[in-house]
């Protein structure tokens, strides 16, 4: 017989468990405690199953009865009920975190901006901190405003066509194509870890314009570099510019390595300055763990350091700042002082001297490829593919600084026969 709040109520509890069938499978279980279960007994593929419904009276006759035609409506499909609690437990659960997620200013679990800061996370001790910062901002600013809310799961090559495309439409190829490489490890990274089956950005290259490669001004006429040199010889700014803007040409460094030289470096009775592995253009590891890089220093360029020694030697930095003895000069010093001298940043540029320097190197001063990649500090590799190391070819690199000082005195002039 159907059961009754009456007969319930009037229940009492023995010293065993007992059950109140209500029919269908749903019935009461009393414990000898006093305790009160409704409880639904149901098959399932062939498999006897229960699940609890609630406790009474918090769970009335009704509801239990309500609760046990929604459970057998779902048998009836094939679904079983305790695993469709489960899921729909733990999309509850799920809701809850994403809405603290979001609360907190954090993207939703399984986002693309989640899985990407997770890969970030996961490889950015293996980059120098500047270049962990550029990836991070690339994706904040081309990539999770409108891919970033995205289940990753969700996002499809169109999709990371049209990201690509808004970078494209703004006319910076190269930043595009940066992007698709991000992203490709990004998806790489979560094919790897078992959430996509495929990468979405893999065959997308050929679907982007191809960027032109914008090398930095520089000058290789060795007239037009005599009258550089005349024109740098002429300058009439700080010491401490005036000292660097002399030594570009002579030094083959990049403008940042140069203004960062502090004067425990410098061995100038040994003509030698040792610029240490960190502050070189190198992969985290060759910064951590590389070589300094030995410049020899032509005559030319140790009487430069001699001259502004007693200026700069109570700061740590050769070219000291302007308003701090503890901080190198401006960055943007160099290129300023070339502006004023009257040439433009579309004829020459501080980092182009580096390429002014390697192209009258080899085809001015005859001297092998492989010596001036050595000085200019790349990784170069022979026909066998054995990468040169940096500290080879030394006593040819002090041969060749001195020669190219000599010459640039000969473009100056002031050996001109």
């Amino acid at each position: 017989m159907p059961l009754t709040d009456t007969a319930i109520r009037k229940a009492m509890p023995g010293p065993k468990a007992r059950k109140l069938s209500d029919g269908k499978g749903l019935y009461l279980e009393l414990s000898p405690a006093g305790g009160r279960w409704w409880r639904l007994k149901y098959r399932i593929a062939g498999v006897e199953k229960r699940i609890s419904l609630g406790t009474y009276p918090e769970t009335s006759l009704k509801v239990a009865r309500e609760k046990t035609e929604e459970a057998r409506a779902l048998i009836a499909q094939g679904v079983d009920p305790s695993h469709a609690r489960k899921t729909a437990k733990q999309e509850a659960e799920h809701q809850e975190e994403q809405a603290q997620r979001e609360a907190q200013g954090l993207p939703a679990q399984g986002s693309f901006e989640s899985v990407a800061l997770e890969w970030f996370d996961t490889r950015k001790d293996e980059w120098a901190p500047s270049y962990a910062n550029k990836i991070l901002r690339r994706l904040e600013a081309d990539v999770f405003p409108w891919l970033g809310k995205l289940p990753v799961q969700q996002i499809t090559p169109p999709m990371v066509l049209d990201v690509l495309r808004r970078a494209e439409s703004r006319g910076v190829i190269e930043t595009a194509h940066r992007v698709l490489e991000t992203c490709g490890q990004v998806f790489r990274f979560v094919v790897a870890t078992g959430r996509i089956e495929s990468n979405p950005a893999r065959d997308l290259k050929d679907a982007l314009r191809k960027p032109m490669v914008q090398h930095f001004a520089a000058i290789t006429d060795p007239k037009r570099f005599g009258e550089l040199l005349r024109a740098i010889d002429s300058y009439r700014g700080t010491p401490v510019v005036c000292a660097a803007l002399r030594l570009m040409p002579l030094m083959l460094l990049r403008p940042g390595e140069l203004r960062q030289a502090q004067w425990d470096e410098l061995d100038l009775p040994a003509a030698t300055w040792t610029v240490p592995a960190a502050r070189m253009k190198r992969e985290k590891v060759g910064k951590i763990y590389g070589k300094p890089h030995i410049v020899p220093l032509p005559a030319q360029a140790v009487a430069i350091f001699k001259e502004l020694k007693p200026l700069t030697e109570h700061s740590p930095y050769v070219f000291r700042g302007e308003r701090s003895a503890q901080r190198p000069m401006s960055d943007a010093a160099i290129n300023a002082a070339l502006r004023t001298l009257g040439f433009a940043a579309d004829e020459v540029t501080g980092h182009g001297f580096r390429a002014s320097a390697r192209t009258m190197i080899v085809e001015r001063l005859g001297i092998a490829e492989a010596v001036v990649e050595a000085q200019l500090a790349h990784s170069v590799r022979d026909s066998l593919g054995r990468a040169y190391n940096r500290t080879e070819f030394m006593e040819e690199r002090v041969r060749m600084m001195q020669q190219w000082a000599d010459y640039l005195d000969v473009l100056r002039g002031e050996h001109a026969a």
